[in-house]
């Protein structure tokens, strides 16, 4: 899609009325999924629904060629109360075929349903199956790396803090992932002073709110994770728009991982908003190859 018409796609869904629900963000996600998936990438095959733990599945999506696979857990975003794998499918297809890895599309639980713990919890159990039968699909349990785009982020990085002695992980995968919730609102007009079109102000509190229910503190590490012990993180990439309200949040993880001197490499791409991997342009095809180019990279 040319930067234009994008720009006018952006200007579109600013003028919409915000969603006032849980419930209706989850139906506007919903009708969203044929704009999100169109023309995937071909793979070598997909096993949907696995089931993976108490109310917890899973898509398996493997790649040409012969086994053993790396392996990438991936945790969709959507403010831990939106999204499933069917609205990631096509970037988990983009990533498997691009970085040659068997890649487990998680479904975790969502708030407000479930609230914190439950969806970390899910991610943390997700990762512990895939160490003990990611072989039987075709993976290799001694190259497993993690990812996510924004709630995915964060819950990658939580999964990385809780697990640190548990599984070796190789690569860590990044994608304009919210690593601190001090800062998450805080920060917003910083960073997206025009209001983000895809992440705008409501919506992002409608989800902090939902997940954070319980009363958990917002600098615990497991929804902070920045706030956690980083010094056996696995190599990073991070990926941002500087449009972002949450670009703050992966300049402050990367300029930490690199000062506890973990291996950390950031992409930003300007002008570009919350979840624009999933969009049409060129800034997502950009980042999308950076983020193969490391997978192959750590998990070779």
């Amino acid at each position: 899609m040319p930067r234009a018409e994008l720009i006018g796609l952006f200007e579109m869904m600013r003028s919409m009325p915000p969603a006032q629900s849980i419930a209706e963000m989850r139906a506007n996600m919903e009708a969203a999924i044929a704009f999100f998936n169109a023309d995937p990438p071909p793979v070598g095959r997909v096993e949907s629904g696995v089931a993976i733990g108490d109310g917890v599945t899973a898509d398996i999506i493997a790649p040409p060629g012969t086994p053993p696979f790396p392996v990438l857990i991936y945790l969709h975003g959507g403010g831990w109360s939106i999204g499933s794998p069917a609205t990631h499918g096509k970037l988990a297809r983009q990533l498997c075929a691009g970085a040659g890895v068997l890649v487990v599309n998680v479904g975790y639980r969502l708030a407000p349903e479930y609230p914190f713990p439950t969806p970390h919890d899910d991610c943390v159990a997700a990762a512990r199956w895939v160490r003990a039968n990611g072989s039987r699909f075709g993976g290799d349990p001694n190259r497993i790396g993690v990812g996510g785009d924004s709630a995915g982020g964060n819950l990658s990085a939580a999964v990385i803090n809780a697990l640190r002695g548990a599984i070796d992980f190789r690569a860590a995968l990044l994608i304009y992932g919210a690593f601190d919730m001090v800062a998450s609102r805080r920060d917003y007009d910083r960073w997206a002073a025009e209001e983000d079109p895809v992440l705008p102000k409501q919506a992002m509190d409608l989800m902090l709110n939902a997940y954070l229910s319980n009363g958990v503190a917002k600098d615990d590490p497991r929804v902070s994770p920045i706030h956690g012990d980083l010094r056996g993180f696995p190599p990073a990439c991070l990926l941002c728009g500087t449009w972002d309200p949450l670009l703050g949040e992966s300049r402050a993880m990367h300029a930490k991982l690199q000062s506890l001197g973990r291996e950390s490499i950031l992409y930003e791409y300007d002008g570009m908003p919350h979840a624009f991997v999933q969009l049409p342009c060129s800034e997502a095809d950009a980042a999308i190859a950076a983020g193969c180019e490391f997978l192959r990279a750590k998990l070779r």
